[in-house]
């Protein structure tokens, strides 16, 4: 998928723990890991505001758009 999910190194940044983000922001500590190694195939915007609030960063710090990173799921979405 050609967005890449930046959560650990924003979650290192800020000294935080995976854990204490998830019991901040009142999701499942399994969903947010989900959501950290990038298996996550969609995110509420209430739940990126929240966790923009609380490590205090942008969105645009925890996704990254990389060009070529488009895998065969992707090919004919929209067609």
């Amino acid at each position: 998928m050609p967005i890449v999910v930046n959560l650990d190194v924003m979650l290192a940044k800020r000294k935080r723990r995976l854990g204490d983000l998830a019991d901040a922001i009142g999701i499942s500590i399994q969903n947010l890991s989900i959501l950290k190694t990038g298996k996550a195939r969609a995110m509420r915007f209430s739940t990126l505001a929240a966790i923009c609030r609380e490590l205090d960063c942008q969105p645009g710090d925890i996704l990254e758009y990389v060009a070529g990173e488009e895998s065969d799921g992707d090919a004919g979405e929209g067609s």
